[in-house]
């Protein structure tokens, strides 16, 4: 550690406050648990007054949860920590210079649909006032994701022209990536391993301080900035990769004739020493904020830096056509529902569309990259009339979204299920088919939660993604 680094430390002491920037999905959970440990005696939730999520500030501080969907704990802990008054939330960044450690956990999608430019505006605001702000010694870490060499490189830049100081001599900075998945936040903080990786020793160890106290089950795993900047976007690129191999499968069976279940039940039956092949489950499409993007932010690091691998020179990057695989499937549910609907004689302009569920994700309000939003207007484009339910999401931008299930299913002659919600897991058909007021309503299951046999020996004609074996059936 620098000298003078050093000292500071000294005079500053242990972690002791700490600030949270970005009062999302990724901040709320993580600044009341900050607060709830025994370790620390207060934490800071920054969030911008703006008018989409300035009401945030007061609902914290009133310790109400402004995350909808089922969370479990986190409204009883937000609670918790307000009555205690070792939390509160503000718009004044001033507060910064208050506290030992910041993390930062904003939006970082990108700008074009093309995915060529990173929009970090949030970011970049994140780090200029807090470089603003910050004093000598305090701990910067990045949580949110970014192109590899974002943290040694803009993040440091601007957190030492805002600062007048330097990165590792006079205050520490570090990455340490985010890994929650919404419906089971405050679990995936505690109890999976946090990456930390410093720009330098000292930053590392400052970070993984600031990190121990609040695992429950997982461990701290050390390494430098950009390692930890490719091991996220990496993650879930892979991820992302694993997905669009099941929907290709799943493709194949439908042209095949076959189920994908069953396929997929042999495959998983092979088990042994050495031996993995669990696979996982196609759908509707991939939806939230990570997978859509991270990708791009893998690939970004090189093109970057202005390096192409050899093997690419024809072929293009495998994580970018897992990428393309996972696009296509909302257009794949809209040619499921074009054949239904051809099946019933019936033009797709004029067709009164029903979707079910407009977040990406079960049981969340979480509605970033919905995979319903291209299959709309696909929809719309054709000339149908489309309706939206889902119990969780109040609002997205100026599209109606009902909470509303008999509403949204009058008078519909296609039912599309794009989130396995618990609402939806048993659903009445008879019911459905009634409200429809239909002798042959259509439905569209893209999360498999339909048995098509029931659907269609009601009169219903059913279309699945990877149901070869049923998507071409007769109907009753």
């Amino acid at each position: 550690m620098d000298k003078r680094l050093q000292k500071i430390l000294k005079d500053r002491g242990p972690i002791k406050k700490i600030g949270v920037i970005g009062m999302g999905y990724v901040g709320i959970p993580s600044a009341v648990i900050f607060a709830n440990s025994t370790g620390y005696d207060f934490v800071w939730g920054f969030q911008r007054d703006s008018v989409p999520s300035g009401y945030k500030i007061d609902m914290l501080n009133k310790g109400e949860c402004p995350i909808s969907g089922k969370e479990p704990g986190l409204q009883e802990l937000i609670k918790k920590v307000v009555q205690e008054e070792k939390f509160r939330c503000t718009s004044n960044m001033i507060r910064i210079g208050d506290v030992d450690a910041v993390t930062i956990a904003v939006d970082t999608a990108f700008q074009d649909k093309d995915r060529l430019l990173a929009d970090y505006d949030s970011l970049i605001d994140s780090l200029r006032k807090t470089g603003k702000h910050m004093a000598e010694g305090t701990l910067v870490v990045i949580e949110s994701t970014v192109t590899p060499g974002t943290t040694e490189g803009i993040a440091r830049d601007i957190l030492e022209e805002e600062s007048g100081m330097r990165a590792g001599i006079d205050f520490f900075l570090a990455h340490a990536p985010e890994r929650v998945m919404p419906g089971r936040l405050l679990k995936n903080i505690q109890e999976y391993d946090r990456v930390v990786g410093g720009i330098d020793d000292s930053s590392t160890e400052r970070a993984r301080e600031l990190y121990t106290p609040i695992l429950t089950k997982g461990k701290v795993i050390p390494m430098s900035a950009t390692a930890a900047e490719v091991s996220k976007t990496a993650e879930n690129a892979l991820r992302d990769l694993q997905i669009a191999a099941v929907n290709e499968l799943a493709l194949y069976c439908e042209n095949l004739g076959i189920n994908f279940y069953d396929v997929k039940e042999a495959i998983d039956s092979l088990k042994g020493e050495g031996i993995s092949r669990a696979v996982l489950f196609p759908g509707a499409g991939v939806g939230g904020h990570c997978l859509p993007k991270d990708s791009y932010h893998l690939v970004r690091a090189l093109a970057e830096r202005g390096v192409r691998l050899d093997f690419s020179a024809n072929s293009g990057s495998l994580f970018l056509l897992a990428r393309s695989i996972n696009d296509f499937m909302p257009r794949h549910m809209y040619n499921l529902t074009i054949s239904a609907l051809e099946k019933v004689g019936q033009s797709p302009n004029g067709a009164r569309i029903g979707i079910l569920g407009w977040a990406y994700n079960r049981n969340t309000d979480d509605p970033r990259n919905t995979p319903a939003e291209p299959y709309r207007n696909s929809m719309l484009k054709r000339g149908a009339e489309v309706k939206i339910h889902d119990p969780y999401v109040k609002s997205y931008g100026d599209i109606h979204i009902s909470t509303d299930l008999d509403a949204v299913l009058g008078g519909m002659d296609v039912i599309a299920i794009f989130t396995a919600h618990d609402d939806y897991i048993d659903l009445d058909l008879d019911k459905i088919k009634r409200l429809s007021g239909k002798n042959c309503p259509v439905i569209v299951d893209g999360r498999n939660i339909i048995d098509p046999d029931v659907a269609i020996k009601k009169g219903f004609v059913y279309r699945g993604v990877g149901r070869g074996d049923k998507n071409n059936q007769d109907f009753e």
